[in-house]
């Protein structure tokens, strides 16, 4: 019966909550083996907007090339066919529900907490020797989408979840339960599934809050469960002490990492941190 809401929830937003076309054909040509990278390139290039994202990006202490990168078709050959995705993914996502106006949500203050997971998310995944961490950036970049269509589409069970919570992200998933009967967690998997994504990141999303259900993306979900409780852990006293603490030795052991290797992780995450929000928060303008 819930995955059964869930659907007809998503499946009466698709207008609103979609990605750009574009996603998708770039999605189906790099799929297909008929194209080259440079018919991808060809295809960004078209895009004005989605280029400047894109090598603005691409020239960024994220990915730390030597030597400018000036060109689409360059800056597809040296990142990769799935570093372009992602990033592709994320630009366009920033973008596109950028633009969507939200009562109950502060969207600054919502791609402010996205990126830093999808950063911490990443710093924790390189820490634990995890091949294409890019994977985990992208993961904590949408592991909350789920509360903006549920903001939108059930304001008012979720303006009363909310008020219930009272700034304490650490209630919020208990909360959801009981006044809607899901979580956003659980929206955003079956979102991301929808638009055809990756099953690595729609179990991941869909589990991050209770990570122990991952049928086969365990170590992610676990991370960006790791990742999401970090962030939120600046709203108490001692609250980063407090929140390492809380995990668990299973979950420790799972993603191969000390608690004094995550204490040592986050103080590298407010440079990265204002690097990335510089690029992909929202408001910003690309030329």
């Amino acid at each position: 019966m819930k995955a059964t809401a869930i659907k007809q929830l998503i499946a009466g937003s698709t207008e609103l909550f979609s990605l750009p076309d574009i996603y998708f054909q770039l999605s189906e040509m790099i799929r297909d083996s008929r194209f080259s990278l440079a018919d991808i390139g060809k295809v960004i290039s078209k895009d004005p907007a989605l280029s400047a994202r894109l090598l603005r990006v691409v020239n960024s202490p994220f990915y730390g090339f030597q030597a400018k990168i000036d060109t689409i078709s360059r800056a597809v050959t040296v990142i990769g066919i799935d570093d372009l995705s992602n990033l592709v993914l994320a630009t366009t996502v920033v973008d596109r529900f950028g633009k969507i106006p939200y009562e109950l949500i502060d969207m600054t203050s919502f791609w402010i907490r996205s990126i830093q997971c999808a950063v911490i998310a990443r710093l924790l995944a390189k820490s634990s020797a995890v091949l294409h961490t890019e994977r985990l950036f992208m993961a904590g970049l949408l592991h909350d989408i789920g509360s903006l269509l549920l903001s939108q589409k059930m304001p008012e069970q979720y303006l009363e979840v909310l008020l219930a919570a009272n700034h304490n992200r650490t209630l919020l998933a208990d909360l959801e339960q009981k006044l809607i009967g899901f979580t956003h967690a659980e929206v955003g998997g079956e979102l991301l599934k929808t638009w055809g994504l990756p099953e690595s990141l729609y179990e991941t999303i869909g589990c991050y809050l209770t990570p122990a259900d991952a049928q086969i993306h365990r170590l992610d979900a676990h991370l960006v469960h790791m990742a999401a409780r970090l962030v939120d852990s600046d709203q108490q006293a001692n609250g980063l002490d407090i929140a390492v603490a809380e995990f668990s030795n299973q979950s420790l052991t799972l993603v191969r990492l000390t608690r004094e290797q995550i204490v040592s992780t986050m103080s590298q995450v407010e440079e990265e941190f204002l690097q990335m929000f510089e690029l992909l928060g929202p408001n910003k303008k690309f030329h």
